[in-house]
């Protein structure tokens, strides 16, 4: 019985079953760690050594969205929604295509921002606090189901990363998965990484499509009176206050690509609210805090993930699952393909993180698909989908935590049933077929 297979089950099975994922992902860890032969105290140690991994990002989520929050008090997001709503009240009646086509506007906006976030300006899931809460007065006029608003956002926090190699793209497909192939042992040099990723990024689009226009497609209500805007009124904005925070934007995105970090771009970003008045001075520690709460439910499953993913690496049975797998192929290269996508669909559920699973599937996958015949680009599409299955569908991924941290403002979207679930079956099927074929045909 391979523990990390058992504490992945466990996990997935707690969280649908509505209890909180941080919950699920320590009973989980205990469950794999004890299963494995760690023991409680060896558990305890490789879990709470893991912990820090996670820290760096918690805490730049923390301060992105405190970022986000004061640029919302600065009334961007408040124009955005309340121009759509005024062209919506003024001529819904005259026009009943209007609302279909706003419907789709809206969602292609934040395709646009959500692709825009891995490549064109790397804020990842930060603008998702931002920009999506003033909007759900929009989606709720227009019964949008948020499920697929949910589809949308996923599709364009993974599709990017997973296909150019550009911004997050760059750091996954470059720096991660191109540097393990080739520590272990596979010749990629002249790979063309878009060539090998394309079908699996054609059937991440048709995930996108079925959710858009089959799925989620039909009418869903949501309750008036529980939907508060992130608990604000709406706000007053003027010019200057959109102009310094066009400035803070600007900023803040020039202080985190120089620097290379998160928390010190937001930071900035912050301060110069601060300092022009926007935020008033003595309500800027009310917005701060207002920003880290809003964002501290993705911060502590972010932690607690991290010290899960410690604490399955020191079992030795991720090694053990790998290689249980490569006995089952017996030189097949149709069930190589499909085992090796398999076993990384586990792994990143589990971890979270597409850019953690690549390290650890790498040095067993090239060998195990040298042996089998596999081309270097064949070798390419299979490790870089195996590390991209799970990211959507996975409770401690932060593409699933982002878009239920903006959909749930006003507590009605469920962050499994209506994030989780969706995303999982829309994207791990169709990706798991196109890395298949991929892998058949290069």
């Amino acid at each position: 019985m391979n523990s990390v297979l058992i504490a992945v089950c466990i996990m997935l099975a707690l969280s649908l079953a509505r209890v909180h994922v941080v919950i699920a992902l320590i009973i989980a860890t205990f469950a794999g760690g004890l299963l494995s032969g760690l023991g409680t105290l060896g558990t305890l140690n490789n879990f709470n050594s893991g912990l820090g991994a996670g820290a760096t990002v918690a805490l730049s989520y923390a301060f992105l969205g405190a970022f986000a929050v004061a640029i919302s008090r600065s009334g961007i997001p408040d124009l955005l929604a309340g121009q759509v709503l005024k062209k919506l009240n003024k001529k819904q009646g005259e026009n009943p295509a209007l609302a279909r086509n706003i419907r789709y506007g809206v969602m292609a906006a934040l395709l646009v921002m959500a692709v825009c976030s891995q490549n064109l300006i790397p804020i990842h899931i930060a603008f998702i606090p931002l920009l999506v809460p003033p909007l759900l007065l929009v989606t709720q006029k227009l019964k949008l189901d948020r499920r697929a608003i949910a589809c949308v956002l996923t599709f364009g926090l993974i599709t990017p990363y997973m296909f150019l190699p550009v911004g997050f793209g760059s750091i996954y497909l470059n720096d991660i998965l191109l540097v393990n192939l080739q520590e272990s042992g596979a010749d990629v040099s002249g790979v063309s990484v878009i060539r090998a990723m394309a079908l699996p990024a054609l059937g991440m689009l048709a995930g996108l499509l079925v959710a858009v226009f089959i799925s989620y497609r039909k009418p869903r209500e949501y309750s008036d009176k529980k939907l508060k805007r992130a608990e604000h009124t709406e706000v007053k904005y003027s010019g200057r206050s959109l102009a310094v925070s066009g400035v803070a934007v600007i900023t803040a995105f020039v202080v985190q690509l120089m620097f290379d970090s998160m928390v010190l771009g937001a930071l900035v970003g912050f301060v110069i609210f601060s300092i022009s008045g926007v935020i008033r001075w003595k309500q800027a520690d009310d917005v701060f805090v207002e920003g880290m709460k809003m964002m501290a439910n993705v911060g502590f499953i972010m932690i607690t993930a991290s010290g899960f993913a410690a604490v399955m690496r020191a079992t030795g049975d991720i090694q053990s699952l790998v290689d249980t797998s490569a006995a089952l192929i017996d030189n097949s290269k149709a069930l190589g393909a499909l085992m090796m996508l398999l076993v990384g669909l586990v792994i990143t559920l589990g971890v979270g993180s597409s850019f953690s699973t690549v390290p650890i599937i790498a040095a067993i996958f090239v060998p195990l698909a040298l042996q089998l015949g596999f081309s270097p680009l064949a070798i390419v599409t299979l490790v870089g989908t195996a590390g991209a299955l799970g990211d959507a569908g996975s409770p401690a991924s932060d593409s699933t935590l982002g878009p239920t941290a903006g959909l749930n403002a006003d507590g009605q979207h469920n962050h499994i049933w209506d994030t989780v679930v969706p995303t999982f079956l829309h994207y791990n099927l169709p990706l798991l077929a196109g890395g298949w074929v991929a892998a058949m045909l290069l």
